[in-house]
């Protein structure tokens, strides 16, 4: 991770990102009188990054882009920090340092963010050219009187655990098994001093967790069920929020096999909800944010071997509804009924889940944006939309009606697990309220949550979508 620290001074020799306006002086920045001119010359020209070479050190300037909405212009500056990331590392520095000619601190902040979010690399894997590919950038200082060290310290603290969410979805599952990632979750638990408890088979058995169970049939691995909890003593909600994560480890589709290309070769990244879900509660932790968060990752590989549970078998479930399976490539809704069903003993005031669930929810809105429907009610809803803007992991809101539930009916158990051609992301969501009893919303990441080209500040591969979320969210509670 590169470190964002909060600079008091710099020195003549430091690489500089000057952050202005159109009108700011640059006069005074150790700039010569032809580097001015040609700074002037470009602002003219409608440039909002300008990079000068300078024998000892490297000046970018960067002119805000002002957008109408405030939320659009710190993402402009997030994109801004991606790119300058790009010219320093490319000119091979270790480091360099925001200054600020605005005064404004939440822009600042946010140009830091794309820059160490930018740079992130997944290299572990990588011993031969390492040297040659890895980024040189190490570290962001910060020269500002308006931002804060608590404000530095946050930052890179969400930075540090989208980061860490990058990392799980990016691991291959013969590293990163259900067992295996319910141990990350117990590291990240000590580091922050969240709670863990990992439920082996045994204890998923006794609890009848009948959806979990019937997808982990085909793999010779285990399944885990991790619960976090953060708990502070000046918690602002006497009830939790509750954050379930999808966490298929890698799903092949079972007997209902996915094609190879452009499908079951990403599918490592299928536990991206639950890598939010645990990082999210690292964050919260690491930050100790006054909420009473609850955190629960149902976990499995989906096979199509061993006994393999086949279209047609019909499961119990852990509230005890039955349901017959169609497609066994609809696991995740499998494993999260029973996830959100065990939620109910903690009477949430929110329950959220996060999902790589559907194909269809991607095909809608692509990479841009989060699918999200639910039952919480409207203040609720409107709040986490709010912070989907503020940090630019936006929620659609699809509709959600009644009739949808319909195409889930079948005459041999209590409902079906496909819901056939139309709105599946929609009636996946209906699936699952089937097993909530409490104001609940889910989101189904599949877009954003892996890519194939790295786009702005989000690098090839996990993305990490749903920390920042979260994090805004969870952060603003009254």
């Amino acid at each position: 991770m590169t470190t964002i620290k909060h600079n008091e001074s710099i020195s003549a020799k430091d690489n500089v990102i000057l952050i202005g306006t159109a009108k700011t002086d640059f006069s005074k920045q150790g700039l010569t009188p032809a580097e001015l001119a040609y700074v002037k010359k470009q602002i003219a020209a409608e440039e909002h990054i300008i990079n000068v070479n300078q024998y000892e050190r490297r000046v970018v300037v960067y002119i805000e882009d002002k957008k109408k909405e405030a939320y659009k212009t710190l993402e402009a500056c997030r994109k801004a920090g991606n790119r300058v990331c790009g010219i320093i590392n490319t000119a091979k520095l270790e480091s360099a340092t925001i200054v600020d000619l605005t005064g404004n601190a939440e822009n600042i902040l946010a140009f830091a963010e794309g820059m160490a979010l930018g740079n992130y690399q997944f290299l572990h894997y990588r011993q031969n050219d390492i040297k040659k590919v890895a980024n040189s950038l190490k570290a962001i200082n910060i020269h500002s009187k308006k931002v804060k060290a608590t404000d530095v310290e946050r930052l890179n603290i969400v930075i540090d655990a989208t980061c860490r969410a990058r990392t799980l979805v990016n691991e291959p599952v013969n590293f990163l098994t259900a067992v295996q990632l319910g141990k990350e979750f117990e590291k990240m638990g000590k580091a922050a001093g969240f709670k863990v408890e990992v439920f082996n088979k045994a204890k998923i058995a006794s609890l009848k967790m009948g959806g979990l169970l019937a997808v982990n049939l085909g793999s010779i691995d285990p399944p885990t069920f991790t619960v976090m909890e953060w708990k502070p003593k000046n918690a602002k909600n006497k009830k939790p929020y509750v954050l379930v994560g999808k966490g298929v480890v890698y799903d092949t589709g079972g007997l209902s096999l996915k094609p190879t290309p452009n499908s079951m070769d990403e599918m490592k990244c299928d536990m991206a909800g639950g890598a939010a879900v645990g990082c999210t509660m690292y964050a919260i932790a690491k930050a100790k944010l006054p909420v009473y968060v609850i955190g629960l990752v149902p976990a499995t590989d989906n096979r199509p071997g061993m006994n393999a549970y086949v279209p047609g078998d019909i499961i119990t479930m852990h509230n005890g509804m039955t349901v017959e399976m169609l497609n066994a490539d609809a696991e995740g809704r499998m494993i999260l009924a029973d996830a959100l069903s065990y939620a109910k003993q903690y009477d949430p005031e929110l329950a959220i889940d996060l999902a790589t669930l559907t194909g269809a929810a991607a095909a809608a809105i692509g990479k841009y944006g989060i699918v999200s429907m639910g039952t919480a009610d409207k203040r609720k809803h409107d709040a986490l939309k709010k912070s989907g803007e503020h940090v630019y992991e936006r929620l659609v809101e699809f509709p959600f009606w009644d009739e949808y539930a319909d195409l889930m009916k079948t005459e041999i158990a209590d409902m079906k697990n496909i819901g056939g051609p139309v709105a599946g992301a929609i009636t996946a969501g209906k699936f699952l309220e089937k097993f909530t009893s409490y104001p609940w919303l889910h989101f189904d990441i599949a877009g954003p949550a892996f890519i194939n080209a790295a786009y702005d500040y989000k690098p090839k591969g996990g993305t990490g979508v749903g920390v920042r979320l979260l994090f805004d969210f969870l952060s603003n509670i009254k």
